[in-house]
């Protein structure tokens, strides 16, 4: 498949920002095998309670080191549900990766976002379409998005 059709027919899986059926299918199962350590190197889930519902809720995500420190990213920027339960919480999450770790996330609003959304697009294939950049772009185009997509240091 043409990588562009590929790029469309992500961008279709999340229109408006938010995960369409065939997403979510994908998310539970793409959790559920990050989970139990299986999948790209990087690759996790992460569960967050649901500051409304109370429930844990599961999702895969990329882990970018950079400078000795582990981040997320959110692809679909601010109005991800996990960084709005992030937001209306208390910080706290578990990631798993074969076994689960207990985390603490803390938005970063330092000025090594730039370098940290490249290192992320270099790691998250999946997650290139959302982005305005390409993955190879020179820092200053990466000042320019840094707004749109929250980074958190996991902690």
């Amino acid at each position: 498949m043409p990588l562009g059709l590929i790029s469309a027919l992500q961008r279709w899986q999340y229109r408006g920002g938010r995960p369409r059926w065939s997403a979510r299918i994908a998310n539970r199962l793409g959790a559920k095998a990050f989970a139990r350590g299986f999948g790209p190197g990087g690759a996790a889930t992460l569960e967050v309670r649901g500051h409304k519902s109370g429930r844990i809720i599961s999702f895969p995500v990329v882990v970018a080191d950079y400078q000795g420190q582990r981040y997320l990213v959110a692809m679909l920027g601010h109005r991800s549900n996990w960084v709005r339960n992030l937001r209306g919480g208390d910080g706290r999450a578990v990631l798993k990766r074969g076994q689960p770790e207990e985390v603490s996330l803390v938005e970063d609003t330092s000025t090594d976002r730039p370098a940290i959304l490249r290192r992320y697009l270099e790691l998250a294939p999946g997650a290139r379409p959302f982005f305005t950049v390409d993955k190879g772009a020179p820092l200053s185009d990466f000042e320019g998005i840094v707004d749109e997509y929250p980074v958190f240091r996991i902690a």
